[in-house]
């Protein structure tokens, strides 16, 4: 069997970045929802917007303690399997990933304590400003990681001098030309992550049964926040497009699997794109769409992969866009519906609650999606221009690389198995604390 130490070096990042990133993904907006259950209550006054936040944040917890284990495991496989990284760019990636943990990971980290177990110990203005740190703390580590990302994706402000990157400008490093559209895509991301999550969970306790103001409040939030989101990223998704049409053609082109350049390009519905013969088998599309979508002009022209001497691996990037694409018109969907339901009849029905719960999990899919076509897009490069992953590379074998790879796969399947079975154990266990609880009250009444 070939093992081959790059690329088994290449899935082993992808498996822990992956696995990484789902939690993130939840507290970056967790945080701010839990923000609003909070002054909900205390506008209110109402016991249901406590229980809501007394319910998430259980999970935001939970969340927030494998974000920070599985990021970990990262930072060590910058040193043992891509060396090159760092000696390459390290006058850049290292102070921001330093400014990352020093501006906020010890914000969050720091308010995470009163924010969890605090309430009755402090003064209400004081938890509720916890709660509001570590939201701005979690948001702010986004800023600083994406800005990273994506100095790698369309690298400015540096200069090379013997082999190695050096800071010219920080502010043209930070917000580099693809970093404001980068950022918003992914906060958005988690927003929508977060809302069919809180959706889905609730719907699964409306489902058993559970009618309670907690419940209803955190139902009508996810779905909500889910219906005003989704078309507000389909609007920075096509921003974004324009911008990778703009600064990283390739990718692009791989994205719409566009072989030949050519103007009035076709949307492709369905293809198989052949890397043998250059084009696509069994193609579908609408015709020059593709061009109309891409450029905001009937006829517009597109460059295609035939122009690149070096590329990503098209069907990777190809479908993972589709993925992507895919599970955002389902969410508009069942979120415009069931948004609809709940406004008018103030119910959301057997049929609509067992979709929400399907979708649980949506946004996970879509932002995995999305990143691959950001990661594998970029391919070969590490640094677009500057780096190539080969070239980063360190010298570990493919049998070592295979067995630690086939050790993580194991463990975080164990791990995601384990957290998922805690929310809906957790659910199922708050559903039973609420019942005991009227029970107790009907009998004091009575």
């Amino acid at each position: 069997m070939d093992l081959d130490p790059v690329t088994l070096a290449r899935i082993q990042f992808a498996t822990n970045i992956s696995f990484h990133i789902l939690f993130p993904t939840i507290n970056i907006a967790l945080a701010w929802v839990l923000l609003f259950f909070k002054l909900r209550f205390r506008q209110t006054g109402e016991q249901g917007w406590m229980d809501a936040y007394n319910f998430w944040v259980k999970i935001f917890a939970l969340s927030f303690a494998l974000g920070v284990v599985s990021g970990v495991t990262m930072s060590f496989q910058f040193g043992t399997n891509w060396p090159g990284y760092m000696q390459t760019v390290g006058n850049i990636a290292g102070p921001l990933l330093a400014y990352e943990i020093l501006t906020a990971f010890f914000l969050e980290a720091g308010f995470l304590g009163i924010m969890l177990f605090g309430r009755r110990r402090v003064p209400e203005r004081v938890h509720t400003l916890s709660t509001l740190l570590v939201a701005g703390g979690n948001t702010l580590s986004a800023f600083w990681i994406i800005a990273l990302n994506s100095w790698m994706q369309t690298p400015t402000g540096f200069v090379m001098r013997d082999g190695r990157a050096h800071v010219l400008s920080w502010m043209e490093v930070i917000f580099n030309p693809s970093m404001p559209y980068r950022l918003t895509h992914m906060l958005i991301a988690s927003g929508l992550t977060v809302a069919f999550l809180v959706a889905g969970l609730s719907a699964y306790r409306y489902l058993r049964g559970e009618r309670g103001r907690g419940v209803m409040s955190a139902l009508k939030t996810g779905v909500f926040l889910a219906a005003l989101l989704i078309p507000l990223q389909m609007f920075v998704g096509d921003m974004h497009g324009l911008n990778t049409l703009k600064h990283q053609p390739a990718k692009l082109a791989a994205i719409e699997g566009i072989w030949q350049t050519e103007k009035d390009v076709p949307l492709l519905l369905f293809a198989l794109p052949n890397a043998e013969t250059r084009s696509n088998d069994y193609a579908v599309g609408v015709p020059q769409l593709g061009s109309l979508i891409l450029t905001h002009q009937w006829g517009g022209e597109i460059k295609g992969l035939n122009e690149f001497e070096q590329h990503a691996p098209v069907a990777k990037v190809f479908w993972s866009f589709r993925v992507m694409v895919g599970m955002g018109m389902l969410m508009l969907l069942v979120s415009w519906l069931a948004a609809w339901k709940l406004k008018s009849r103030g119910e959301l029905g057997q049929g609509l609650a067992r979709a929400l719960l399907w979708m649980t999990f949506s946004g996970w899919v879509a932002t995995l999606a999305g990143w691959f076509v950001t990661e594998i897009g970029r391919q070969p490069w590490l640094v677009t221009g500057v780096l190539t992953t080969a070239q980063a590379a360190g010298q570990a074998t493919g049998p070592m690389l295979f067995t630690s790879l086939t050790t993580y796969l194991a463990l975080y399947a164990a791990l995601l198995a384990a957290y998922i079975s805690v929310l809906f154990h957790l659910a199922r266990k708050a559903g039973a604390h609420d019942a005991a609880g009227e029970i107790q009250l009907k009998e004091k009444l009575a």
